[in-house]
């Protein structure tokens, strides 16, 4: 039986692993909120995608291998199968995709959070096990259930509080504190799996080991992470948010009424000229109606 070292290289992945789930989440909640403010269906769906990209790929993926980089196994070398290693990838992003579509099309609703919040919390660990089936080694790995079991139950509530934070926060104090939890919960899950796991190391016949070193995956990493936070910084100022939305709806407002009364004062009143005299009883009531559907007009006309 082989010793596993989670930490290799001290507290350094752990930190970095943790940097990168908070900041896919963060970049996700930001996401999710301009697409909670977009008002077409295809511009709110593209947002959404964005959103798994960054919450999937980059929260979650790319936190995993940073932290497999401090992972080692004593008496074998360690290695990853490269397909295997991009279907992980694949199944995190497309799952969170499809909690985030679950919750973020239409109206949201409880409902829809306790129905993909196990969806994508399932699939968030099938992809951590996914990625772990991909390591190559002179032996085999196998998992303690218990932990095995509470990886799952954790990436489960995760996956779920994850949903519930993409329909509730607002305004960016809340959004960095739930991007912080989401990374906790989401490096909790991590390494409870990587601790159920044991492995037994094959001593009679040493072969060479399949696979590429997972240093091979840093270039890849970084220009993904950096992809991600262009696109998603170029979508977030593509989209006003809900506040911003709200304020130019108030200054629209006042607009259409300016120009609405402007447009209501625009007959007389009075007869024409400085001899001209009182317009008959009514007048003012006159006045008061054309002011009212002026400004109804405007509103319609803005409206549309």
């Amino acid at each position: 039986m082989g010793e596993l070292h989670h930490f290799t290289y001290g507290p350094i992945t752990p930190i970095f692993a943790y940097a990168m789930s908070f900041l896919g989440s963060l970049l996700g909640l930001v996401s999710t909120a301009r697409a909670r403010a977009a008002t077409d269906t295809r511009r709110r769906a593209w947002l959404l995608v964005l959103a798994a990209w960054a919450i999937g790929g980059t929260g979650i993926w790319v936190m995993h291998f940073m932290a497999m980089i401090g992972f080692s196994v004593t008496g074998s070398p360690l290695r990853y199968d490269v397909p295997l290693t991009v279907a992980s990838f694949f199944i995190a992003v497309i799952t969170v995709g499809i909690g985030l579509f679950i919750v973020g099309l239409g109206k949201p609703s409880i409902a829809k959070v306790l129905i993909g919040g196990p969806i994508t919390g399932v699939s968030v660990a099938f992809m951590h096990y996914t990625g772990m089936a991909a390591m190559q080694i002179n032996g085999s790995f196998d998992y303690k259930s218990t932990l095995f079991y509470a990886s799952y139950a954790i990436a489960v509530v995760a996956a779920t509080v994850a949903l519930w934070f993409t329909i509730v926060v607002r305004g960016i104090p809340a959004t960095i504190a739930a991007a912080a939890v989401m990374g906790v919960a989401v490096c909790g899950m991590h390494y409870t799996g990587m601790y159920a796991m044991h492995v037994n190391i094959t001593t009679d016949a040493v072969t060479p080991v399949p696979g590429v070193d997972v240093n091979w995956f840093l270039a890849p990493i970084v220009l993904f992470v950096l992809v991600v936070v262009i696109a998603l910084a170029s979508a977030v100022m593509a989209v006003p948010s809900e506040r911003e939305q709200a304020e130019a709806a108030a200054v629209r407002d006042k607009i259409a009424a300016g120009e609405a009364l402007r447009t209501a004062t625009a007959g007389p009143v009075f007869g024409g000229g400085s001899n001209s005299t009182p317009s008959a009883p009514g007048t003012g009531q006159a006045f008061s109606a054309r002011a009212a559907n002026g400004i109804a007009d405007a509103r319609r006309q803005r409206g549309r």
